[in-house]
């Protein structure tokens, strides 16, 4: 069994994580009831003996970089796992003197390096939060209104970072609450440590108030999980979970630690050996040169390549840059990819996909070489797999050994992390001195780039999206960071915010979560304070979590909200404007009894998010009007605080292209709206 890739033969990512889950158990089978105890407290304070300056920044306590940034062997990521550098850390309590198992979860959590949680309080893990208040590191702790808020928050903390975000919940309601969030990280590969509390032990299974199975119900939707029967595997279980969480293809651990052994004392033994043969074992070696020299003749045969890049290229933003400029290849990126390789750049071709550039999808289309590279082939990419790069050999290189040919076969696959694989193909290019020549192919591209644009109606009679993403990118030079929700406002941000750097993109990607983009706003402003933090949000998605405004008012975070707001469930509208005669399914959002885009009164807009945030004490304002709006966003980047800017636009607005599900490109819708859904404008290329 493989914990580190989710590799199975079932190739659905949830079953994968079962398999995960079972790796890992096989690997610590024999240990859960924890390590004995050592008989000599002065071996003890031996082993845990550290220089004895105190810090007070927990940044400084252990290395930042994500293991996936690694070229590591399998014994060196073994000695690694065992023993995380701790540098000059000094504990708040005596080598030998006993401590609340709570105590030892948060010094574990300091040793880690960690300096900002998300965790809401609740009866089973009150304990936890008593021990946060007496952080030695001083741990920040920001109190989402809500679970899913917070698992979000730490996903966002993660995503701007590469670092391994963590959560907090109590039992019961409060774990449950976690689930979207988790799904989400392991579907996205997010590095993430959710810790939940737990009844009793002797309580557990009885039905008891406020006891869920949480290992049961989240053991497919994470890595893997632990439940904690003995307080001495705490240092373990939480080395174990944040090398799980980083290492191979990061995702969600989670931990979940019944109230008693939280209050139980003992002396923590800090130097456990993590010994995850199995696991390790299945961790990628270096690529060698014959592999990439493979790749490197497929090259050099080419005439018309393409560089397919993904979330996994965001660590490798630099090689993959270098790559291009040796080989002048054009790159498109996926939705989890966008940032890695330069927007601005003219060998970009932007995102690919369903809602993807068609300059893009027609490189793929034509194209003779894939190179896939940290990618899934995602049914949002390809469509119809068949039509789906047709005519090319593909080059898939991803960390993940069950994503290679389980959607489209690899003529050379390799399993590898992209970082050192790239560093290895960029050697071999510059020792060859290997030239190309692509010049029948990059104009071919640039022909359709002329002709079919990211284009929008150039109208002054209202606000168009498209145009108020392009004003804010405009604004702020495109450099904040982004999250957004899901939904059209998600696909125009993605198609007219244009990412130079990566990590500066936070969305939902494979489970399309509404309500995401408020918290992972919030965890990126706790991470990344000096960064412009904006959240592009839809009005459906923004309702789903907008009890986080009392966390913006709370914590003093300046995170921006930038509300397209057509009072309809937008993308949903879209394919009923489509496929479905505009009939209505439940998709409008508004006051029943008026609607805003009848009678164009402010004063029947629904909800009134301008008041909404007044009570929340978070400034705001609306804006209808287009000459209007640039004005409007200057005061919203000019507030030192939180903002939220309400930008209203028709419900008849379109995301195009559009590529319909299971299509191929030459289905390619290019023109229309909901404007005229009895035509609907299906024109395809």
């Amino acid at each position: 069994a493989l914990g580190a890739y989710r590799h199975t033969g079932n190739s659905s990512p949830m079953s994968a994580a079962m398999s995960a889950a079972s790796a890992v158990a096989f690997a610590t089978a024999g240990r859960t009831a924890g390590r004995p105890r050592t008989n000599a407290k002065a071996s003890r304070a031996a082993r845990n003996s550290v220089a004895t300056a105190a810090v007070s920044d927990a940044s400084q306590l252990a290395p930042t970089s994500m293991f996936t940034e690694t070229a590591l062997t399998a014994q060196q990521m073994q000695d690694l796992a065992s023993q995380r550098p701790v540098h000059n850390f000094v504990s708040r309590f005596g080598d030998d003197e006993p401590r609340k198992g709570a105590d030892i979860l948060v010094e574990a959590l300091e040793r880690e390096g960690v300096d900002c949680v998300f965790a809401y309080p609740g009866g089973a893990s009150m304990e936890i939060h008593q021990s946060l208040t007496k952080s030695k590191t001083q741990i920040r702790n920001v109190l989402c209104r809500h679970e899913q808020g917070e698992v979000f928050a730490a996903e966002g903390y993660a995503k701007c970072t590469g670092k391994v975000g963590v959560c907090i919940a109590t039992s019961g309601p409060g774990a449950t609450n976690l689930v979207t969030g988790l799904a989400d990280a392991l579907l996205d590969s997010v590095p993430m440590v959710a810790i939940t509390g737990q009844v009793p032990r002797r309580m557990i299974g009885t039905d008891a108030f406020q006891e869920t199975p949480t290992v049961e119900i989240t053991r497919q939707i994470t890595k893997h999980n632990y439940l904690v029967m003995n307080v001495e595997d705490i240092p373990r279980v939480v080395r174990e979970a944040f090398f799980l969480a980083s290492s191979g293809r990061p995702g969600p651990v989670l931990i979940d630690i019944p109230k008693d052994v939280q209050q139980l004392m003992s002396v923590p033994y800090w130097g456990p050996k993590v010994s995850l043969n199995g696991y390790l074992s299945r961790l990628p070696n270096p690529p060698t040169n014959p592999q990439m020299q493979q790749v490197l003749d497929m090259l050099k045969n080419s005439k018309r390549p393409v560089v397919y890049a993904g979330g996994g290229c965001l660590d490798a933003a630099p090689e993959l840059k270098e790559f291009i400029e040796l080989t002048g290849i054009p790159v498109t990126n996926t939705l989890m990819g966008l940032g890695c390789y330069p927007a601005s750049d003219p060998l970009s071709l932007h995102m690919l996909g369903m809602h993807g550039a068609v300059y893009a999808n027609y490189a793929i289309d034509s194209a003779d070489l894939l190179l896939a590279f940290g990618v899934r082939f995602d049914d949002r990419v390809t469509g119809k797999l068949e039509a789906f790069a047709a005519r090319a050999s593909i080059v898939h290189i991803d960390i993940d050994p069950a994503e290679i040919g389980k959607n489209k076969h690899a003529h050379a696959a390799i399993f590898s992390n992209i970082k050192p694989a790239l560093r290895t193909l960029n050697g071999l290019i510059r020792g060859e001195k290997a030239t190309f020549d692509f010049s029948e192919w990059l104009p071919a591209i640039n022909v359709q780039r002329a002709k079919f644009p990211f284009s929008y109606s150039n109208t002054s009679d209202y606000i168009v999206p498209q145009y108020a993403v392009e004003l804010l990118c405009k604004m702020t030079d495109g450099k904040a960071i982004v999250s957004t929700g899901v939904g059209q406002h998600q696909m125009w941000a993605a198609q007219h915010y244009k990412f130079d750097e990566p990590r500066n993109w936070l969305t939902s990607g494979g489970l399309g979560s509404m309500g995401f983009g408020l918290p992972a706003a919030i965890g990126a402003c706790a991470a990344r304070p000096d960064a412009v933090v904006i959240d592009i949000d839809g009005d459906g998605s923004f309702v789903m979590n907008i009890q986080e405004l009392a966390t913006l008012h709370a914590e003093n975070l300046p995170v921006k909200m930038f509300i397209l707001n057509n009072q309809h469930l937008g993308m949903v509208v879209q394919w009923e404007d489509r496929f479905y005669g505009a009939n209505r399914g439940h998709t409008y959002l508004g006051s029943p009894d008026v609607e805003y885009h009848t009678t164009k009164n402010e004063a029947d807009i629904f909800p009134d998010f301008v008041k909404i945030c007044e009570g929340f004490r978070v400034p705001a304002e609306r804006v209808v009007r287009k000459e209007d709006l640039g004005p409007a966003i200057q005061r919203m980047l000019d507030h030192d605080g939180p903002y939220l800017l309400d930008v209203m636009f028709p419900h008849q607005e379109h995301v195009l292209p559009m590529v319909p599900g299971g299509g191929t490109f030459k289905d390619t819708i290019t023109t229309g709206d909901g404007r005229t859904p009895e035509l609907k404008d299906m024109n395809t290329l």
